[in-house]
């Protein structure tokens, strides 16, 4: 496993946006773990997982694209973070764009706010996590009507490897149905990889009690 990935898991853990113990999704599931993007609130999260989102979008995308977009809410901080971090580390100038959850018809009006999206500009969503590729549905549309334009992928940070609607995972109902690439930063299997049984920070985060609890929920919603 690439080192950046193992110092997110550890950041995730750190920021308190990876969380283990007794969670009810919005899709009704009760899962032993949650993530939430939105405790990355100082100036210093913010930058690195700016940095973090930038290496995988570049390991999987590379630089040849003009505009990351991110989905209205937790969408917006994340492509600003990213699209400053991709200039301090790769040197391109990439775009950032979010969409408004309503049309504003006054002053800067329409749907989109940042960048606009024109006829051949290449795209790369950024989201937190996806568990059931809504806000894909949401968000594709609303790209494509701006004109001609090319979506590369999806970045999302986590992978929980569950079903989606059907029997395979989100990533890959959204891959099958739009034909882009869907990736992630880190996917829960490498998460439980790297913290099972091993101490960090002087606790023992996935023990073999969490472990069994993390199998049982994915006897019934994981994929393989």
């Amino acid at each position: 496993m690439e080192q950046y990935k193992q110092e997110f898991i550890e950041f995730m853990v750190d920021c308190k946006v990876l969380k283990f113990g007794d969670f009810t999704l919005k899709s009704g599931r009760k899962s032993p773990f949650f993530m939430n993007a939105g405790s990355y609130v100082t100036g210093a999260q913010l930058k690195k997982l700016g940095e973090y989102y930038a290496k995988a979008i570049y390991e999987n995308f590379g630089i040849d694209f003009d505009v990351l977009f991110g989905p209205a809410y937790k969408g917006i901080p994340l492509s600003v973070a990213t699209t400053i971090a991709f200039q301090d580390l790769y040197g391109k100038e990439i775009k950032y764009c979010s969409n408004r959850k309503e049309v504003k018809d006054h002053g800067d009006t329409g749907i989109l706010l940042g960048s606009p999206i024109k006829s051949g500009d290449r795209v790369v969503i950024i989201e937190d996590v996806t568990t059931s590729g809504k806000s894909i549905e949401e968000t594709f549309p609303i790209i494509k009507a701006q004109g001609d334009v090319e979506i590369l992928g999806l970045m999302v940070s986590l992978n929980r490897m569950e079903k989606g609607k059907g029997d395979k995972s989100a990533l890959d109902e959204i891959q099958e149905k739009y034909g882009f690439k869907a990736s992630a930063i880190v996917s829960m299997e490498e998460v439980i990889e790297h913290l099972y049984n091993r101490e960090y920070d002087g606790t023992i985060i996935i023990d073999d009690a969490l472990k069994a609890a993390i199998d049982t929920y994915y006897e019934t919603y994981g994929v393989r």
